[in-house]
């Protein structure tokens, strides 16, 4: 298991037993016999579904990813990029802005590619926009479940 990985374990742990806290109390609140705490009760107990609902989904998102990375890597078609890195580790993300325009044109002119989808929330990421990163790796999934 990578590091990534595991710590997406940990803090998904972690949540989770502190939705099941909330949602403890919030069932405490809700069987008092006053309304003013059955209300609150009620408001804390849709926190935790709330909470429930974006871990899955984002766990959901996070093994969509890596099923599409892993099957780059056996089609040896995993994009190479330009760019380096910093000694962080992080692209560089000037090198990456200047090769970005060649990875949304390839996006753009062939809509249908989960592989140019791909390539092109890689290349987001490195220019530092997660928002479109994500957007770009989202519609990849939906892409390729077609």
């Amino acid at each position: 298991m990578t590091g990534a990985k595991l710590g997406a374990v940990v803090m998904s742990a972690l949540v989770v037993l502190y939705l099941a806290l909330m949602g403890q109390q919030g069932y405490y609140f809700l069987i008092q016999d006053n309304p003013v705490p059955k209300a609150m009760g009620f408001f804390i107990l849709i926190l935790p579904v709330f909470g429930f609902w974006g871990i899955l989904r984002e766990l959901r998102f996070g093994l969509a990813i890596e099923k599409l990375g892993r099957k780059l890597e056996a089609e040896d078609a995993w994009p190479r990029f330009k760019f380096g890195f910093m000694p962080s580790g992080r692209a560089n993300k000037n090198e990456a802005l200047q090769e970005f325009p060649e990875y949304k044109q390839r996006a753009e002119s062939d809509p249908e590619n989960w592989r140019s989808w791909f390539a092109l929330g890689l290349i987001y990421d490195a220019c530092g926009n997660r928002k479109l990163a994500r957007k770009a790796m989202r519609k990849a999934i939906a892409l390729n479940q077609r």
